[in-house]
């Protein structure tokens, strides 16, 4: 229980645990992590030993990890879980939008919208990913869309960011009406930066090239250097995308990006699959992330990128099939083993740490280790190993021996969000289950009357 004391002070204790860190890997047996409101203050043996009235966690059997980051992520997808509205003929990625994920994004309001981040923030924390870049899309429902997704996500304690998926799918207008609402809320994030808890940010989001005319990155450049904030953009999914470049723009597309000042240091830009060495080596030179989403790549048979291991900053996402993360690790392992590739479990769980150095480039605070100074976003699981437990072997036991059912108590920002497997008080999970249920069939029947 959490003393009195404690809970004025915000100081948490957990005691004699083993704490691993991914990249570069690390494990220390029997240590004490001391947390002092947002920030890890103390890492050792018996770190914890002159507070005697915190609040404390029992570390004994179990593994603490930095919290994992879902580096991208459709919270609106949340309540397409086992969809019955009829969908139609999906044999190409390109019918797979016109008659799934567009009318489902046309149908989507306030309410559906409410309910849908509420359940993935807790799918996420149940999952021990502390952290969603989401990429969010309502046609219908733009202005303050993002308000409604940050609320949820605060609500419930996870952390992340967020933006507008800007497109020309619906005229002209609601292209200007996605960039404002980008525009509206980034500038709105900087002023609440340092006014308590700040746990969402902004990028300046797009669809996909092929749905982005000149205009738009025109516009989405000014914002950008506006805001100071990055791009989080889908690129060469599918080789449509490439095609349509080349046909309407006479270029690749990352080269087309760069020529309007797209690409910085804080640019997400998301599967990249039929990306060339050459687009790859330039968004490297810029310093940029590329988002790897195998489970989702492999759904929509998009194709392979093999270029993974030429990427200087490769992250791992889910591309809105939820937030277990453990799970979209191991199968992207196991994909690139699959498929021939050369990278080991390391080289992926290093990919998995990548999630840390976007939020440290949009947070402008440290993530993702475990020492003094850094951020207290981390995951306390239940993992007595067969084998032994070390740096050189830690991968291996991400990769092949661990899943999200371990994850015992989630700490974001310094708060506790779940401990031993329960949410606080203020969370009905049951009530929102009820209304996500509810709202999900009324957001299929809306699908019914949408045309592809």
């Amino acid at each position: 229980m959490k003393s009195k004391k404690s809970a004025e002070n915000g100081i948490i204790a957990i005691k004699g645990v083993c704490a691993v860190e991914f990249d570069p890997p690390r494990v220390r047996e029997d240590v004490d992590v001391l947390i002092e409101g947002s920030i890890i203050t103390s890492v050792g043996r018996n770190a914890a030993g002159k507070y005697d009235d915190c609040e404390l966690i029992d570390g004994r059997g179990r593994i603490v990890f930095p919290g994992i980051v879902c580096s991208h992520h459709h919270i609106y997808s949340a309540l397409s879980r086992g969809i019955l509205a009829p969908i139609g003929p999906t044999k190409d990625f390109v019918s797979i939008l016109k008659n799934l994920w567009w009318r489902l994004d046309r149908a989507i309001d306030r309410d559906a919208l409410h309910f849908s981040t509420l359940s993935a923030s807790l799918d996420a924390i149940r999952c021990g990913t502390t952290a969603i870049i989401d990429h969010h899309a309502s046609p219908a429902f733009i202005e303050e869309s993002l308000d409604v997704v940050k609320e949820g996500m605060e609500f419930v304690g996870v952390r992340g960011a967020t933006c507008y998926e800007v497109t020309d799918r619906g005229g002209r207008e609601g292209m200007h009406a996605g960039i404002e609402e980008n525009r509206r809320f980034a500038l709105k994030t900087e002023k609440e930066r340092g006014a308590g808890v700040h746990l969402v940010e902004a990028h300046i989001g797009g669809h996909a090239p092929c749905t982005l005319p000149e205009e738009a990155y025109e516009r989405m450049g000014g914002v950008i250097r506006e805001t100071g904030k990055g791009l989080h953009l889908h690129v060469a999914e599918d080789k449509y995308d490439v095609s349509q470049s080349h046909i309407v723009y006479g270029e690749d597309i990352v080269r087309r990006l760069d020529r309007h000042g797209l690409l910085d240091e804080k640019t997400i830009l998301v599967h990249g699959v039929h990306l060339t060495e050459e687009e790859v080596d330039l968004l490297n030179e810029r310093d940029g992330f590329l988002v790897h989403n195998s489970r989702s790549n492999m759904n929509n048979n998009v194709g392979y990128n093999r270029l993974l291991p030429r990427l200087r900053h490769l992250a791992l996402g889910t591309d809105g099939i939820g937030a277990d993360m453990l799970a979209e690790l191991q199968t992207a392992y196991f994909k690139h083993k699959d498929e021939g590739g050369p990278w080991w479990p390391g080289d992926f769980l290093a990919a998995l740490q990548a999630g840390n150095r976007i939020l440290e480039r949009c947070f402008g605070a440290r993530f993702g280790r475990i020492e003094s100074g850094y951020m207290a976003d981390l995951a306390v699981a239940q993992y007595s190993p067969p084998t032994p437990l070390s740096a050189e072997n830690l991968a291996g036991h991400f990769v092949f021996g661990l899943s999200s059912g371990i994850i015992q108590t989630v700490i974001v920002d310094g708060r506790i969000v779940l401990r031993d497997g329960e949410f606080d008080d203020r969370i009905d999970q049951e009530a929102i289950a009820a209304g996500s249920r509810e709202q999900a069939a009324l957001l299929w029947k809306r699908m019914e009357g949408i045309a592809p």
